[in-house]
């Protein structure tokens, strides 16, 4: 019964959506303001049936009521609590009744804050007319194709229990992250196609501001615990394999960077309007076919969803997006009181940037559908290797940073602020190059990613010290910091992947080896059994590590075999360090031998987790909490 009536919540919420958005346009047809307040409850009112439906599906989760075909599928009586919660997202109906729940929630907020408030009626009515009908599109997927509260005639006695792969703590957090990203981006969207049917004008962006910035921080942060969580679960000793699935999630980040960067200029200078409309638009576009691939069974990837019916709709609602696009960029004014400066000038500098960005996305996207596009004249199509985006991406991926590094030092109306500055940032990149090249380092492109992150890192610091009062801006950091913590990722991947070293070797207890100025020694194996337990049977294998003779530390390689999995699951064991980290995996054994032991170095790697970290961050300084107004030090640049 509590299926039943959660199932009809959502039902009750989809027409709620769907009829609110047929009165925001009837109202704005009509130039019809009386209705306003109905919109907000009915959104209010969507809101709170989702949560209901959401609470419905965790209840069945942690009572692990196997009767929820959902709660049989994706956990068992032995799961623990925390897993048993990251099961809501683990499947496919599960992940988008969160993301639809965001969704809502996001506009039940959105409908309280000042901003919104701000905006002129007609604005608000227009809004709603987009974001209900996203939000109904949502809720017609929960209820038909995708429906989370299908229940089962004879239910198991358990369930089939948690992907191993699943059952880390980077997973907990990191589909969260990506869909309150995605779903965070539907308010700038929907807010910058009612602005240009209103004829409001800029208005929005100043609305849209925190939501802009919020959903990019959670959308980065989601996908570098990915990648973390790759690194660490896989097994392979890397963190991003230009998997389709990573991909999905990256191709609107480029989208949604070159947003945060032009609403700047429409904000400040009132340049790009029509391009901001676009961007704002194109992100959520992105974050929609990101699910499509996903969930359409159209690329093959460890962590993709099969088509589950739900395929055909999102790229339906995918291509209708794009051409309501299309059509509010063509009325949307283009402005004719500012023109952009040339392109030696700041804003000149953040539009090839914007373009270096949307440049990266095409190419991802490119190769992430080759499959399906090769189809057309292929008979056994591919998709693109890891060595064709490394080729095309990672000296576009450089360019970008240095171009970074050097837009702070010229002007927002043209020309250098100061000559010595720029002149040595290049000086300095070119210096790092020729060096690598005199010292036959390949590959050259690495010493290259290593320069321009030394030019993005040294160019933070020079405005640190040469612009009094940085130190204590959040202005500064929102901006500049964030951009410090890009180049710490870009010296971290131009290291730690080039440079890294494996080795596998076929040990014995008692047996080392020596490698990369390491020596390891496989001092010796357990094996524990634990019938009845979600894990059955932990083998651990004991690698000393030494260097000059003296102990480096210690590494415990697992195989873990789940109950419901026969084959055992690697986990990896490392020894952190700033400098070198070491990194062992065990594949397969023969009694206590191990058949082999994989050891990688990674050298700087950490240092792309510490980037990260601050790039997620430091960016939420910028959020604006007094209804848009900052001290002499807040805001963002």
């Amino acid at each position: 019964m509590m299926y039943l009536a959660a199932h009809f919540a959502l039902l009750l919420a989809m027409l709620v959506s769907l009829l609110g958005g047929a009165l925001a346009g009837l109202e704005a047809w009509s130039r019809q303001r009386r209705k306003l307040p109905w919109l907000e409850r009915g959104q209010d009112a969507a809101a709170f049936l989702m949560a209901c439906a959401s609470a419905a599906l965790l209840g069945g989760l942690l009572s692990r009521d196997f009767s929820l075909a959902y709660v049989a599928d994706y956990s068992d009586s032995l799961l623990p609590l925390f897993y048993t919660v990251t099961a809501f997202w683990a499947g496919q109906a599960g992940s988008l009744l969160f993301w639809g729940l965001i969704l809502a929630l996001a506009g039940a907020i959105f409908s309280r804050t000042a901003r919104y408030k701000a905006l002129e009626p007609s604005t608000r009515i227009l809004f709603w007319l987009f974001f209900l009908t996203l939000q109904g599109f949502f809720l017609v997927l929960l209820t038909g194709p995708s429906n989370p509260f299908v229940t089962l005639a004879s239910p198991p006695a358990d369930g089939k229990g948690l992907n191993p792969l699943l059952r880390n703590v980077g997973m907990i957090f990191h589909p969260p992250l990506l869909f309150i990203g995605y779903a965070g981006f539907a308010i700038p969207a929907c807010l910058s196609l009612a602005a240009t049917l209103s004829g409001e004008g800029r208005a929005w962006l100043e609305a849209a501001r925190n939501w802009i910035l919020g959903s990019w921080a959670f959308l980065t942060a989601g996908i570098l615990l990915g990648g973390w969580w790759s690194y660490m679960e896989l097994g392979w000793g890397g963190y991003w394999a230009w998997d389709p699935v990573e991909n999905a999630s990256l191709i609107p980040w480029f989208a949604a960077t070159a947003l945060v960067h032009t609403a700047l200029l429409e904000r400040r200078f009132g340049l790009l309007p029509r391009t901001n409309v676009c961007l704002a638009c194109l992100t959520l576009i992105l974050c929609l076919f990101a699910t499509y691939l996903v969930r359409s069974g159209v690329v093959e990837s460890l962590h993709a969803f099969g088509d589950g019916g739900v395929a055909g709709p999102l790229l339906v609602g995918v291509l209708f997006a794009a051409c309501l696009t299309c059509l509010a960029a063509a009325v949307r004014p283009s402005g004719t009181a500012s023109v952009l400066p040339g392109l030696a000038s700041r804003p000149g500098l953040m539009v090839v940037s914007v373009w270096l960005l949307l440049a990266l996305g095409l190419v991802v996207l490119l190769g992430t559908i080759w499959p399906l596009l090769s189809q057309l004249w292929a008979v056994n199509p591919k998709g693109a290797e890891q060595g064709f985006y490394n080729t095309v991406c990672l000296p576009l991926f450089t360019l970008l940073t240095a171009v970074m590094a050097l837009a702070p030092w010229f002007g927002w109306t043209g020309g250098p602020r100061r000559l010595d500055v720029p002149t040595g940032l290049v000086i300095l990149g070119l210096a790092v190059v020729a060096a690598g090249a005199s010292l036959d380092i390949r590959p050259i492109l690495a010493v290259a990613g290593i320069a321009s992150a030394a030019m993005a890192g040294l160019s933070v610091l020079l405005l640190l010290f040469l612009a009094p009062g940085s130190l204590g801006s959040r202005r500064f950091w929102s901006s500049h910091g964030s951009h410090l913590g890009l180049a710490v990722i870009v010296l971290g991947v131009a290291v730690s992947g080039p440079f890294q070293r494996s080795v596998e070797k076929a040990l014995s207890p008692g047996e080392s080896f020596d490698f990369s100025g390491y020596r390891f020694t496989y001092e010796g194996f357990g094996a524990t059994d634990t019938p009845g337990q979600e894990v059955t049977r932990t083998e651990e294998a004991r690698i000393t590590v030494s260097r000059g003779g003296k102990p480096v530390g210690l590494l415990t390689p697992q195989r873990l075999t789940y109950r419901n999995y026969d084959h055992p699951h690697t986990e990896v064991s490392t020894v952190p360090g700033l400098g070198d980290e070491l990194y062992a995996t065990v594949h397969d054994l023969d009694g206590e031998r191990l058949m082999p032991l994989k050891v990688s170095v990674n050298p700087l790697v950490n240092w792309v987790w510490i980037g990260s970290i601050l790039v997620c961050l430091l960016p939420l300084l910028a959020f604006r909490l007094n209804n848009g107004r900052t001290s002499p030090k807040g805001g963002a640049a």
